[in-house]
């Protein structure tokens, strides 16, 4: 892939971007005054930015890129799907081929049950269809008071005011009148962080039973949906404990209350499978899908739904829908994403040599001074930050301060990794080599020095009290 040269200046760049550019999830003065990061290509697992230098990208862009960057093939679909059909809806009792294609192609790697799939531009938009369409199968079924869906604190389903509001983020739902009515949070199964003197196991299963007591609490007449990630990944890559899920499953099952799996981060390779569902044994009613779905490509999102509730909905008008539902270039781009990971066995390669690499070399950080814990799963893993490891302890300095130090040290080193409070977080595209699992390691573990030096010259290593 050639060099972009003919940009111009990175400073001139940076002030067009302050001045015009507002950015999701970001205090943009602060921004502007820092200077964004300019990316102008990229080709495999690295990025490159305006200033020549070469990162290795350790969260496949957002948890998405999962066949890396440069793929020409895509670039050639879209393109001739650009000069056929580039764009056409899919209402109006009307339809085109690469929604068709595509549908069937999904519901084939889907688990048999889910054999329907309703198109969206983006998980956020995704999940708003998840929670408008359990309303109303419910009230279709004559049952038109089981409105309520039941999420957990610090999920992450979405940013749109529907699935902002299924997300269980405070910074959130601060702003803007969240969550809407009739949602509700539980507590996540996070044990590092709020377990406490619970064993693992013991902690799992709390917090699973958590939900029964909330269906009991509100009334099982009244409770539609438990939503969920299989594992929570913006909130921290929080794999729970092993007891966790089958008691979900059982509690869904008994009170006949239905389970969204949001599988825009686990789906399509990330954990092993090519769902996070069957990662962790769970059998969904409905799952959602983005991200992994087109490699990042192309916008395009979904609702695979089962047998069971499409019956249900496709009975009678859904008055539900988006002018790109279905997009056809974003369809083409997402069959042929689906045809590479396949045809190239990548999830092979995700399970018997980039996964066993990932995690030897991840927990293999697990000795440095600063890391408490380390989780891994598939291509995605935490590590949890503590002055001392034996208590768990928290800093005393605020949330986050550890953690961003770290993920500073990484940018500087060339290497893109997440903080979530105090966790550092990855999610690197799922063909990365054994040798660039290395090179990320090494980075990983330079950055982690760098900020221990600085976190101890500060004196930012004391626990909380």
């Amino acid at each position: 892939m050639p060099a972009i040269t003919n940009h111009l200046p990175t400073a001139e760049l940076q002030a067009l971007d302050a001045a015009h550019h507002m950015h999701p999830f970001t205090t943009n003065d602060e921004l502007a005054a820092q200077g964004a990061r300019i990316i102008t290509r990229a080709n495999g697992v690295y990025l490159h930015d305006s200033e020549g230098n070469e990162i290795l990208d350790g969260m496949a862009g957002l948890w998405c890129v999962n066949i890396g960057y440069g793929r020409e093939e895509l670039a050639e679909v879209a393109a001739r799907q650009m000069k056929e059909l580039p764009y056409y809806n899919t209402f109006f009792m009307t339809t085109h081929v690469p929604a068709i294609a595509l549908a069937k192609e999904i519901a084939s790697l889907a688990p048999a049950h889910l054999n329907h799939v309703f198109f969206a531009g983006s998980g956020s938009e995704a999940n708003d269809t998840n929670l408008r369409m359990v309303r109303t199968y419910w009230a279709m079924k004559g049952k038109p008071s089981k409105t309520v869906v039941i999420s957990r604190k610090n999920a992450y389903h979405g940013s749109s005011v529907g699935s902002g509001s299924l997300g269980g983020m405070s910074p959130m739902h601060a702003q803007g009148g969240l969550p809407i009515p009739d949602i509700t949070h539980i507590n996540q199964p996070h044990w590092w962080a709020e377990g406490g003197d619970a064993t693992p196991n013991d902690f799992g299963l709390a917090c699973a039973q958590e939900l029964e007591a909330t269906i009991l609490a509100m009334g099982e007449d009244r409770v539609a949906a438990f939503i969920a990630e299989p594992i929570q990944g913006a909130g921290g890559v929080i794999i729970p404990p092993e007891t966790y899920w089958p008691e979900v499953q059982r509690i869904c099952d008994k009170y006949e209350i239905l389970l969204i799996a949001d599988e825009v981060i686990c789906g399509f390779g990330r954990t092993g499978n090519w769902f996070g569902s069957e990662t962790v044994n769970i059998r969904p009613d409905i799952m959602t899908i983005a991200k992994g779905l087109s490699s990042g490509y192309q916008p395009i999102g979904g609702s695979i739904v089962s047998d069971e509730i499409a019956t249900v909905i496709n009975s009678g008008e859904f008055n539900h829908g988006y002018t790109y539902s279905g997009h056809p270039v974003a369809a083409a781009v997402a069959l042929e994403n689906l045809r590479i990971l396949q045809e190239e066995n990548v999830l092979d390669h995700v399970r018997d040599v980039a996964a066993p690499a990932l995690a030897e070399m991840w927990n293999g950080l697990g000795d440095h001074p600063l890391v408490g814990e380390t989780k891994i799963i598939g291509m995605m893993g935490s590590l949890a930050l503590t002055p001392k490891k034996e208590t768990r302890a928290k800093f005393a300095a605020d949330a986050g301060t550890a953690g961003y130090m770290c993920r500073e040290r990484s940018f500087a080193n060339n290497l893109i990794m997440r903080h979530v409070y105090d966790r550092l977080i990855i999610s690197p595209p799922l063909v990365i080599t054994p040798e660039e699992i290395k090179l990320m390691g090494q980075r990983a573990r330079l950055a982690l020095d760098e900020a221990y030096v600085q976190m101890k010259d500060l004196d930012l290593l004391k626990e909380a009290s």
